[in-house]
């Protein structure tokens, strides 16, 4: 009988609606990988200190990270849909105002509108993709969200770095605005709004509670700073590469782009091999292998420094094995956080974008305030993050194999 047959499963989401979700990925690498290319000529431009034109990019970074809580939260109690749309228009407004900045603090104060903007897409399109897919169906999502997010730093730094050689450093932010605009009225007219239904809107104050009760678990501590630290690693390498290959080894902006592939490629290559083993092997062993594989990744390019072999090739290849690293663990530390507590999925990706953009931040300005013209302080800082990555990779797993 027809009252005894259970109910349909939901339909899966189209085509396009897969896109858009995978378009708001690209907003973070608009307003990051974009920028890379450009910190050493913002630097010539304005005449200022290391310290500071790497703000320019870290500042961003710091942003992101405390506006990916904000978006995480606010999207729990008042929707996905309202909180994406107001994000992409303010990156608008920051793209438009550092296009025309002719002080470093219009920069730094379009930068940061930018930043403010541009936080809302990874942390609500890890969310959209949590409201649409059952537990048994998100982590290899993620998996694939994790392969399509790869497009934007694959493409961010070559278009960067060329469009700095022809048309200078301004022209990023004009770039970045139309791209940005795409995707806002790809957004518009695509993605509904996809917060569950029937479920009453929980007060601002149960959910700050919320932060308490997710940390108080080993497991989801454990997912956020391994993915946090990881991703340290990465980001102080993505942006002290810029200085070292225009300082110590004088090669153009347009270079650094091109070898900048081998990031999104090793990113790519990690993430299709977690995609396929999701489900497979434990959430806690993808981590902590990923973590591991980090460790051995910037523990070579410590080799290199120290064997004087420094070159495009040697500065460039230890990333790749860092970015598989990245791709196998973080859709696992997505997935295993936010499983945590699934009424809270929108607060705990919130918090694991923030730790993934605030270890980058803090590493790479640390970078910014110890480079001395050399390899030596970046590969020191990136090893030091791996480090602490694989720490806390190591919690889950430990407590996993804990017998009960």
């Amino acid at each position: 009988m027809a009252a005894d047959q259970p109910p349909a499963a939901p339909a899966p989401p189209g085509l396009l609606v897969l896109t858009a979700i995978a378009a708001l990925s690209i907003v973070g690498p608009l307003a990051v990988h974009l920028y890379f290319p450009a910190i050493p000529a913002v630097r010539e431009a304005f005449a200022i200190t290391d310290a500071l034109a790497q703000s320019t990019a870290s500042l961003v970074l710091f942003a992101m990270a405390f506006f990916n809580l904000v978006y995480g939260t606010l999207s729990d109690r008042y929707g996905r849909r309202p909180m994406l749309l107001i994000g992409i228009t303010l990156f608008l407004a920051g793209s438009l105002l550092a296009a025309i900045a002719g002080r470093i603090e219009v920069l730094l104060a379009g930068r940061l509108l930018q930043a403010v903007g541009a936080a809302c897409g990874v942390t609500l399109s890890r969310t959209i993709a949590h409201d649409m897919f059952p537990p048994d169906r998100l982590v290899r999502a993620l998996a694939l969200m994790t392969m399509a997010y790869t497009l934007g730093p694959m493409i961010a730094p070559p278009l960067g770095g060329l469009v700095i050689d022809l048309f200078g450093w301004r022209a990023l932010f004009v770039v970045a605005f139309v791209l940005g605009a795409i995707i806002f009225v790809l957004s518009w007219f695509v993605l509904a709004e996809t917060r569950p239904r029937g479920r009453a809107a929980p007060s601002l104050r149960v959910l700050m509670l919320g932060y308490r009760q997710l940390f108080a678990s080993a497991r989801f501590a454990g997912c956020v700073f391994q993915s946090g630290f990881s991703t340290g690693t990465f980001l102080t390498l993505a942006s002290g590469a810029s200085f070292v290959m225009r300082d110590q080894l004088a090669r153009p902006a347009s270079e650094y782009g091109l070898w900048f592939l081998v990031f999104p490629t090793g990113f790519f290559i990690g993430s299709f091999i977690s995609n396929r083993l999701g489900g497979r092997v434990s959430i806690e062993a993808m981590v902590v292998t990923g973590a591991a594989i980090l460790v051995l990744s910037a523990a070579s390019a410590v080799v290199v420094v120290l064997a004087d072999a420094l070159s495009p090739a040697s500065l460039f290849l230890p990333g790749f094995g860092i970015t598989i690293a990245q791709g196998l663990a973080l859709p696992n530390a997505q997935g295993g956080a936010m499983a945590v507590d699934r009424d809270r999925a929108g607060t705990a990706s919130g918090i694991g974008v923030f730790m993934q953009f605030f270890c980058g931040a803090v590493m790479s300005q640390i970078f910014g305030l110890v480079y001395d013209g050399t390899a030596g302080p970046l590969v020191a800082i990136m090893l030091a993050s791996a480090l602490l990555s694989f720490g806390w990779g190591l919690v889950p797993w430990l407590r996993l194999r804990r017998p009960a």
